[in-house]
């Protein structure tokens, strides 16, 4: 694998989680920061391969599968990320493997068309934390990602056989990543399993919805705490789609509160302070992608979900 690719030379990442089941030509844009139709481009001309063979555009990419594409030169391509530094980021450990991180809301994971703001990658840079090569430019050692309004804990490779393996651990669902979501209402069980595929919304490019016959997606949750008018439930996932908590609790008619995208009642929000959906990346557990040694990670709440749950804990 190149260690630094640039623009003109050969690229080559593992297909995502997030990706899987994507069209060739989708996936290329998203991994590298292209339009579609530049991507439709690349696989037309055969600059692209999907384990090692050339695909056709509408054929569909499996999370872990190597796509390798030759990008040209034009103006615009996607650069390394800027050092800039994010207020709130805090480094829970590093070494010279891995950085942890307890993201802030308002902060991307990493740099991508439509977003200028805050990144994870910038804010280690401005720190000056080494990253990994591996991945696009804009998003190297990225290896899972957090909404912009999610908080909690992230990991980060820092080196490129961190990078590799925890990629791999993720895709083979070696992490264990858990979740804290206050969602409208009583849910009924209070604990069980959603087990409902999730593509994009039929009708709205921004969103994602269950639909029939998209990704496999899997919700574990418990209920923790009931409220007059809401749940603070724990959240375990199994696969790790696009907006999944939010969608699957959506699609069971109890919507995290505060995520009118997926239709939360305004009302509650302002009553409770928020400004942002109530979901946060509560911990982090997995193998040490060098030392082997079991580690994990926690985040307490940040200031606006806390006070979110003080407010439900006091109503009437």
């Amino acid at each position: 694998m190149s260690a630094s690719p640039q623009p003109g030379q050969l690229r080559e990442l593992p297909v995502p989680d997030g990706l899987e089941g994507d069209r060739v030509d989708q996936a290329v844009a998203r991994l590298f920061g292209l339009s579609r139709t530049a991507a439709a481009a690349l696989v037309q001309s055969g600059d692209v391969r999907l384990d090692g063979a050339a695909p056709s555009k509408s054929d569909r990419v499996s999370a872990g599968a190597w796509l390798e594409v030759s990008l040209p030169s034009p103006q615009g391509a996607p650069a390394a990320p800027e050092p800039r530094a994010v207020s709130g980021l805090a480094v829970l450990y590093s070494d010279d493997d891995i950085v942890v991180v307890d993201k802030p809301v308002g902060v991307a994971a990493h740099s991508s068309p439509g977003w200028s703001g805050p990144t994870v990658i910038g804010g280690l840079a401005a720190m000056g934390h080494r990253i990994a090569t591996s991945g696009a430019a804009e998003r190297q050692g990225v290896v899972h990602r957090l909404d912009v309004g999610t908080t909690g804990v992230m990991v980060v490779a820092k080196s490129d056989v961190a990078y590799s393996r925890l990629k791999r651990a993720f895709k083979e669902r070696e992490v264990d990543k858990r979740y804290h979501a206050v969602v409208q209402g009583h849910l009924d069980p209070l604990r069980g399993t959603v087990d409902a595929p999730i593509d994009r919304h039929p009708r709205h490019d921004y969103r994602w919805a269950v639909v029939s016959g998209g990704r496999p997606s899997v919700t574990h949750y418990d209920t923790i705490e009931g409220f007059p008018a809401a749940s603070l439930v724990g959240v375990r996932l199994e696969t790790g789609r696009t907006h999944q908590i939010r969608v699957h609790f959506s699609a069971m008619r109890h919507p995290c509160v505060g995520d009118m995208t997926y239709g939360a009642d305004p009302t509650l929000a302002k009553r409770l302070g928020l400004e942002r959906q109530w979901l946060h990346a509560r911990s982090l557990s997995f193998e040490h992608p060098t030392t082997g040694a079991y580690v994990e990670f926690s985040s307490d709440y940040p200031d606006d979900l806390a006070h979110a749950v003080d407010v439900l804990r006091g109503a009437d």
